[in-house]
């Protein structure tokens, strides 16, 4: 019988691997003979980061935690890669899937490879090109030693192609977080709280913001913040503070009537949010994604992103870290005059279902 071990971590995991864990149930319960070992490495270990995924995304509990939250990058990878090895030994599958581009998929992939298990990567094959971000390195090295990548764009592809990667290794799936989307849309619903209840659709802001570039230096984020109060015209922001943000925006002494700072959101309660919202300001990948599919306007405060297909024919606009550029953006938002989402292809709510036919046909049971 075949095996196989998905990894996630990270609350941008959960989303991503939800559909595929869905989609091996459904081939258990259609008696085909293919089994599952779901690991999490713990690198998000706070409830509203992690644990509430679990619940609201309908992912069964995990085999194995592997304790790996906590301390530097660098720790965390360490600590990650000697318990994923003592759990690999233990439980050897004939492929470790890891997704995305955070610290527990460099971490497992390294780790798998090394006892000569094979690996895929979901959402192999993205490149913003900037070799400051983390998440870069990180894509690079597991894509360097994969074995099956799923992409979820013709870019993707053409990045793998130019980086000399043979063509049956490249697999064009679309997009799971999108498969998580369109499942859940249904199941959305309004967070609790007097600031939600008060919140009329089309007529308020969604911020999120955790890149170093725009929290770690507090004037930084201060002028950020103050150019988004200037341009919404007093439309009411709520923003979800990711623990990173949360504690350079303490000293700040930022008081707007209009600016409602909130805990971390659980899956279905922030994208309630984002679905009802005038537009989207944020500096997550994974947001400009889920903001395009709902044809909500995103302004994305980076300098280079991983998503191209999220401008080309998607809702997004990439604005930079320059809060003086932001000015125009909003002016457009507000007058709306934002452009329409196009259709990205392959982004149907399937893509899960081609990765676990590919992984079953491409490690067929003995």
């Amino acid at each position: 019988m075949a095996t196989f071990t998905i990894v996630a971590g990270a609350r941008p995991n959960f989303m991503k691997i939800a559909p595929i864990i869905h989609q091996f149930i459904k081939k258990q319960q259609d008696r085909i003979p293919v089994k599952f070992r779901l690991v999490h490495t713990g690198q998000h270990y706070d409830k509203k980061m992690s644990g509430d995924f679990f619940e609201q995304l309908n992912i069964p509990d995990p085999h194995a935690n592997l304790g790996g939250g906590g301390g530097t990058q660098a720790e965390q990878t360490a600590a990650i890669m000697i318990a994923f090895e003592k759990e690999l030994l233990e439980n050897r599958p004939d492929l470790v899937l890891v997704v995305g581009d955070v610290t527990s998929t460099l971490a497992c992939s390294i780790t798998a490879k090394k006892l000569q298990i094979d690996v895929a990567h979901v959402e192999g094959g993205i490149r913003s090109g900037d070799l400051t971000m983390p998440e870069e390195i990180n894509r690079m090295v597991t894509d360097s030693i994969t074995d099956h990548f799923f992409t979820t764009s013709e870019i993707a592809n053409a990045n793998l192609r130019k980086g000399g990667f043979a063509e049956e290794k490249i697999h064009f799936v679309g997009n799971t977080m999108i498969d998580t989307l369109m499942a859940q849309m249904p199941r959305f619903r309004k967070p609790e709280g007097e600031v939600f209840d008060k919140l009329v659709s089309g007529q308020y802001f969604v911020l999120t913001m955790h890149r170093p570039a725009n929290v770690d230096q507090e004037h930084t984020l201060k002028a950020m913040i103050d150019a988004i109060l200037e341009g919404v015209e007093g439309f009411p922001i709520i923003f979800p503070v990711h623990p990173r943000t949360a504690n350079n925006l303490q000293s700040l002494g930022i008081d707007a009537p209009n600016l409602y700072m909130s805990d971390p959101l659980g899956y279905l309660e922030f994208n309630y949010l984002v679905k009802k919202a005038k537009g989207v300001i944020t500096d997550s990948g994974g947001i400009t994604e889920e903001a395009s599919v709902m044809n909500v306007p995103c302004i994305t405060l980076r300098d280079n992103t991983e998503r191209a297909e999220t401008i080309h024919l998607g809702t997004n606009e990439l604005v930079g870290t320059d809060p003086a550029k932001l000015k125009p953006y909003l002016e457009k938002i507000m007058n709306g005059e934002w452009k329409q989402y196009q259709g990205i292809p392959l982004w149907d709510g399937k893509a899960a279902e081609r990765i676990v036919d590919i992984l079953i046909n491409a490690y067929p049971a003995d």
